[in-house]
């Protein structure tokens, strides 16, 4: 995968096109990149490393840069497997690499490598300038972005910034896909610490970045506003655009029913929808959609006096994910003892200015002609909560 950035940096990573799952449970069919940075100099400087895995395949892209040279600074900027295991692999072959790391991230290499001692390391601090050749390397510490070690470099001569895991995606090294895969990547892995994304990008705001280099996916290169308004809105959970997500389990095939004839219904009203039956989607999709929509349909079986599993699963990865700001409306079946309501209810508690439609439906087994007419009544009142808010 390696490529030529600018003159002197260069994207030593590696694509990924083998792994089903990036961190063990999401789904990544365009695979994905690890992505490492090497700054040519007088003194050669690299930005993180790559998994193991394909650790021989980065130390050959090292050597297609510089050659018989060698690699005098390591910056390593976030400690997570993908992107530092293969730092033994650089250490035999330039032993006297200089590590740049914080101090959390140091203990964090001592707990993944307790065979190493790391002696060779340079502490930074945020905020700290590093001076390497000619360029002066400005170190932003942004904790929990997603891990508590991470910060990012901003190289002030090229005004590249080198981002961490941040505005990363899966996929491989294509931007004509960035939006979906960023938000599936965001929302999965950082969209929970959206307090902490703020105070990054406000420490980015004074900044006059060209380009961004993350440690997934293409670097972003050109008019950077897309992306950055992108990261505002997710990071204050701020909905993308009016529209639904429908998201459902069904047994016998009545909710499922019930959904979509709502999901007809709203598209007829020219009203963007998303279907995901949770028992077959990536559930992360799901989740995703949920986040990018205003609106979102829950519709479900009493399942044991609980809910179907698959959709309590489903609610859990949005609360966890601090799910907040939407409006919510309830589909509810049982054939003797609908419950799911009251579930539902139950588990979003804790969120933060959710408004749940009034106008519940609940089927009992199969669609009555009054739950015909409660979707008709749904689907209006979604209608309206759309037209009011643009």
């Amino acid at each position: 995968m390696f490529k030529k950035i600018t003159n002197d940096i260069f994207n030593i990573g590696v694509y990924d096109n083998k792994i089903d799952l990036f961190e063990g449970h999401y789904k990544v069919p365009q695979g994905v990149t690890y992505n490492s940075y090497l700054i040519k100099g007088k003194q050669n400087v690299i930005l993180d490393t790559v998994d193991i895995n394909f650790a021989n395949e980065w130390l050959n892209n090292i050597k297609q840069v510089v050659g018989e040279e060698k690699i005098d600074y390591l910056i390593l900027q976030h400690i997570e497997p993908d992107h530092s295991a293969s730092v033994l692999k650089l250490t035999e072959v330039y032993n006297d690499v200089k590590i740049v790391t914080n101090a959390i991230a140091l203990n964090m290499l001592k707990q993944f490598f307790p065979e190493k001692s790391f002696d060779n390391t340079i502490i930074i601090t945020d905020g700290q300038q590093l001076k390497i050749n000619d360029k002066e390397y400005k170190f932003i510490f942004a904790p929990m972005v997603h891990w508590p070690e991470v910060f990012f470099t901003f190289e002030q001569t090229s005004l590249t910034l080198f981002s961490a895991d941040a505005f990363g995606r899966f996929g491989k090294d294509d931007n004509s896909f960035w939006i979906d895969e960023a938000r599936r990547y965001y929302i999965g892995i950082v969209g929970k610490y959206g307090m902490q994304v703020q105070k990054a990008l406000s420490k980015l705001s004074n900044l006059n970045i060209l380009r961004i280099c993350p440690l997934h996916g293409s670097v972003l290169e050109g008019d950077l506003t897309q992306y950055l308004n992108y990261y505002q809105l997710w990071s204050t959970y701020i909905p993308e655009k009016n529209g639904v997500t429908l998201a459902y389990t069904s047994v016998y095939g009545h909710t499922k029913q019930a959904v979509l004839q709502l999901a007809q219904k709203l598209s007829s009203y020219g009203i963007e929808v998303a279907v995901f039956d949770l028992a077959r989607c990536d559930i992360y999709q799901a989740i995703s959609s949920a986040f990018k929509y205003s609106n979102l349909v829950l519709a479900t079986t009493t399942y044991n006096m609980d809910i179907f599993p698959y959709m309590r699963e489903y609610i859990n990865g949005l609360t966890l994910r601090n799910f907040q700001k939407r409006n919510v409306a309830i589909i509810e079946n049982g054939s003797w003892a609908p419950n799911a309501k009251k579930v539902i209810l139950e588990l979003f508690k804790e969120s933060k200015d959710l408004s749940f439609y009034n106008n519940t439906i609940t089927i009992k087994s199969n669609l009555s002609p009054n739950n015909q007419q409660q979707i008709e009544e749904l689907a209006i009142s979604i209608k309206e909560q759309i037209n009011n808010a643009i």
